[in-house]
């Protein structure tokens, strides 16, 4: 089982970007997942979840500028990033708090990461 993400990329302020991060593997179900980021030098921070019934989830910083969705048949989250800000820079993981595998048992998942850079 993994997350892989994509999406990340260059992009000047005020930019959009999309991120993707898909779900693969052999697994019965996926709970919460969602979007974190790190800046250089700082610690990992929470961007924002969503759960598998669709209740979604945004720290403030980020409301109105952001959209986190999922689409649960492609096992894949988005995350639409308008407006972005030099601040936004930082490298983005997905995250799924729970993946069941077939057979039972279950753990938590993070993809590689995705760089986004918002130049001013």
């Amino acid at each position: 089982v993994q997350l892989q993400a994509s999406g990340g990329g260059l992009v000047q302020a005020g930019g959009s970007l999309r991120l993707s991060c898909a779900a693969s593997g052999a697994f019965s179900s996926i709970g919460t997942m969602g979007w974190y980021r790190q800046a250089p030098g700082k610690q990992r921070d929470l961007v924002a979840t969503i759960s598998n019934g669709g209740n979604v989830n945004y720290v403030e910083s980020v409301k109105g500028r952001v959209t986190i969705s999922r689409d649960n048949a492609k096992n894949t989250i988005y995350l639409q990033m308008n407006s972005l800000k030099p601040e936004d820079t930082a490298v983005y993981y997905c995250n799924a708090d729970r993946i069941t595998w077939w057979g039972g048992g279950s753990a938590v998942y993070w993809g590689q990461g995705t760089l986004v850079t918002v130049s001013s």
